[in-house]
């Protein structure tokens, strides 16, 4: 079992994990069963991250009952570790000069959901309930600012609160960033009023014409988004939408963000 937490909670992820969660809760009429490990209740989570298995058929090899580590996770959901780590990760990446802010996209996916916030009749799955994720990336396809919404949602109202939504990163020298260099989009985001916004933010663009681009081509920077959309898919968890509640499906998104960051922290 050991072996199996330190796979999925390496030294150093645990060693960033440890500076985001809540303060353990105790008991002030003492006794009862002693708290099961953080690290162990990590490693379950992400196993059904990245596994996709439901919580009932968590293996009972990493020591808490799927009911603790559900607990657990909607605790830590809660307190919004998940987008905390992920910061904490994208900081580290900034201060070692892994960020590359001169060209970021932007783009999104869908995915059937069930029952439950923000879902939305998907007008490319014949009206089915679903979901969508938004997300911003680097020049290297490293998240940096997320969201979900609606499947009914139209992309281009994601722009802005994505891009208000990235967090001000470490830098190797100077102050933190924020702001992308360059913003590249394709054709769902071709209103002249997003222009007219990023402009008056200070960010060039470059987002594909109606009428006039082919669709089939990604362009030679906007591709990164798509190979970043696949690596979420990793985590197997995303595949559908399973959890009613938005913080939950959000709490996902973060997970997977946040190792797809870590990975590139350790290579």
């Amino acid at each position: 079992m050991a072996d199996l937490v330190e796979r999925l909670v390496p030294d150093e992820l645990w060693v960033l994990f440890r500076r985001v969660p809540p303060t353990e809760v105790i008991r002030p009429q003492g006794g009862g069963r002693s708290r099961a490990g953080d690290r162990e209740a990590l490693a379950a989570v992400i196993f059904v991250a990245t596994s996709g298995c439901t919580w009932r058929q968590l293996p009972s090899v990493f020591g808490p009952s799927w009911q603790t580590v559900y607990r657990r996770f909607a605790q830590w959901s809660r307190a919004r570790v998940w987008a905390r780590l992920h910061r904490v990760i994208l900081d580290e990446l900034g201060a070692r000069g892994e960020l590359d802010w001169s060209r970021c996209a932007i783009d999104s996916v869908s995915l059937r959901a069930a029952k439950g916030s923000l879902t939305g009749p998907n007008p490319t799955g014949r009206g089915k309930p679903g979901s969508k994720i938004h997300l911003i990336t680097d020049r290297n396809g490293l998240p940096v600012s997320l969201g979900i919404s609606g499947a009914n949602m139209h992309d281009s109202l994601g722009l802005e609160p994505l891009v208000w939504g990235i967090p001000p990163i470490r830098s190797r020298r100077g102050p933190r960033r924020r702001r992308p260099g360059k913003l590249h989009a394709d054709k769902g985001y071709d209103y002249d009023h997003l222009r007219r916004w990023l402009r008056q933010r200070g960010i060039r663009h470059r987002i594909a014409r109606r009428g006039i681009e082919s669709s089939g081509r990604l362009g030679r920077h906007r591709w990164v988004v798509e190979r970043t959309v696949s690596w979420l898919a990793g985590c197997r968890r995303l595949h559908r939408r399973y959890e009613r509640k938005a913080e939950h499906f959000l709490a996902f998104v973060g997970i997977s963000a946040a190792l797809i960051c870590h990975r590139r922290l350790t290579k």
